[in-house]
């Protein structure tokens, strides 16, 4: 069974959700009418579900290698499993180029790659969490006060050679400026990591993660549960850096996401 639903329609009870952006690297909401809490896979992947009886809304992570295009994703009610479509439309990002000093930062010696394949397992498996709870509130504080120096999605060069696209919003701050954890979670991962620095990964329920990158100090510590505007740590300009800033990345079915789609509009 095959449908079609018109995204971006928010159940009535929801404080709030996040901004719709169906786009490489957004978002796209679809409700699905249900008694009961659907479950929904986008490649395998589990995708969060809020909402209420009979206004449940799917909230799904964009890949930013997906094709523009049609797509679907499986929605699962209580025995019967159903396929519904989204669209997908296309976006042009812009080229960043960017100079590093240190030269093993952007081509790192066979012991640092030794340093990064390890770390990568870790960094993959709290991008990749899951903890099935409950979740309506999905706007969030800006995790530090400060400038945007490079928006999400940006095509990189780093002296001159093609990287991955920027994977996050980038908050220019002084150095020790204080950051706050975006929304109320637990700590799942802190470390301090070859290309992000010093790291926490927060775990807010349903494949919603948040990362905060660079920082010149971690203030928290795995299995933490922390709120909304709780101190985590200060900025920073460890890892790969051009100078004190805060990388924040939000990650929705595994999937990097524009994290100013989740700004709260109250704050």
């Amino acid at each position: 069974m095959l449908f079609l639903l018109a995204p971006g329609l928010v159940p009535a009870h929801a404080v709030e959700l996040p901004t719709s952006d169906p786009v490489p690297g957004g978002i796209v909401k679809i409700q699905v009418q249900a008694d009961d809490r659907p479950r929904a896979w986008f490649r395998d992947r589990p995708v969060l579900v809020t909402g209420q009886r009979n206004s449940w809304q799917i909230v799904l992570g964009i890949p930013l290698d997906l094709m523009p295009g049609e797509h679907s994703l499986k929605v699962q009610q209580g025995n019967i499993n159903s396929r519904y479509t989204f669209s997908v439309k296309d976006k042009k990002y812009e080229t960043q180029y960017l100079t590093i000093k240190n030269k093993r930062q952007v081509n790192p010696t066979a012991r640092d790659m030794a340093r990064i394949e390890k770390e990568y397992q870790l960094i993959q498996n709290a991008k990749t969490h899951w903890r099935d709870i409950e979740i309506y509130e999905l706007g969030m504080l800006q995790p530090v006060e400060g400038r945007y120096s490079s928006p999400f999605g940006l095509r990189r060069f780093f002296n001159e050679q093609a990287r991955k696209p920027h994977s996050g919003l980038d908050i220019v701050a002084n150095e020790g400026a204080p950051v706050r954890a975006a929304a109320d979670g637990v700590v799942i991962n802190t470390g301090d990591y070859f290309f992000n620095g010093n790291t926490v990964f927060i775990d807010h329920g349903q494949g919603l993660i948040t990362m905060y990158c660079h920082l010149n100090r971690i203030d928290v510590s795995d299995g933490q549960q922390v709120k909304r505007g709780d101190l985590i740590g200060g900025v920073g300009s460890t890892g790969r850096v051009t100078g004190a800033h805060l990388h924040w990345s939000v990650l929705l079915n595994g999937t990097l996401v524009n994290p100013e789609l989740f700004l709260s509009k109250t704050d």
